[in-house]
């Protein structure tokens, strides 16, 4: 019984310790959801012998990305900074006194027996700050283009280096007015913007804590 009680300890220490896992498992985007988007071919033109159909790219627009499957650079230049900080205090003093008579049953106490007094004092203080910054280029392929004329785009970006490998994904919708001659647009610019960089290896693996340490950090009181 000892030992079976044993095991079946360890078997919640270790479900305990992977629970965050399987929590970031189950919201995982899905393998699609930042591909590269193929060029669509053009549908057939209808015989009704008109100069001008249904989609074409005008002139002015010259060499901007304008169907699905063609290439726009992001320019990754997100910056954000965050800071809190409050203050609160509380004081409360009191004192009761009382002079007895001086004669009578009474005239036995002293002043300083009869008398009390008390105090409260809190202060407290809470400061927070949180920065970040992004900037690079990945390009992207248009996935899909709406009625309006702004369009779906995503892609992603994988490096192998040395000792782990380093993966950005973006994915949002951008109008065709922003998209400069060469064809870029700056992340600042992406609706619904989805940027996300992560990395796994050697180097991600030493920065995050054991199994067995998140499972004490899980359960500690303090």
């Amino acid at each position: 019984m000892p030992r079976k009680r044993s095991e079946l300890l360890l078997g919640a220490v270790i479900a305990l310790a992977l629970a965050p896992c399987g929590a970031a498992a189950k919201d995982k985007m899905p393998p699609d959801a930042f591909a590269a988007t193929a060029p669509v071919p053009p549908p057939p033109l209808p015989a009704n012998g008109a100069i001008f159909q249904g989609s074409y790219a005008p002139l002015t627009s010259g060499g901007r990305a304008s169907q699905v499957g063609d290439l726009i650079t992001i320019q990754l230049v997100e910056r954000t900074a965050a800071t809190k900080s409050n203050a609160a205090g509380t004081q409360r003093d009191g004192n009761v006194g009382l002079t007895p008579p001086s004669t009578g049953p009474l005239s036995l106490f002293n002043p300083s027996d009869i008398a009390m007094g008390g105090g409260q004092k809190f202060k407290g203080k809470g400061d927070a700050s949180q920065s970040n910054a992004l900037s690079g280029e990945v390009s992207v392929t248009i996935a899909e283009i709406y009625p309006n004329g702004t369009m779906l785009v995503r892609g992603e970006k994988l490096l192998t280096l040395n000792r782990g490998d380093e993966r950005v994904q973006i994915a949002g919708i951008v109008r065709a007015m922003d998209i400069s001659p060469d064809n870029r647009v700056l992340s600042t610019r992406v609706a619904n913007a989805t940027i996300r960089y992560v990395g796994k290896g050697e180097i991600a693996r030493a920065s995050q804590q054991g199994w067995l340490q998140r499972f004490f950090s899980i359960i500690s009181p303090f």
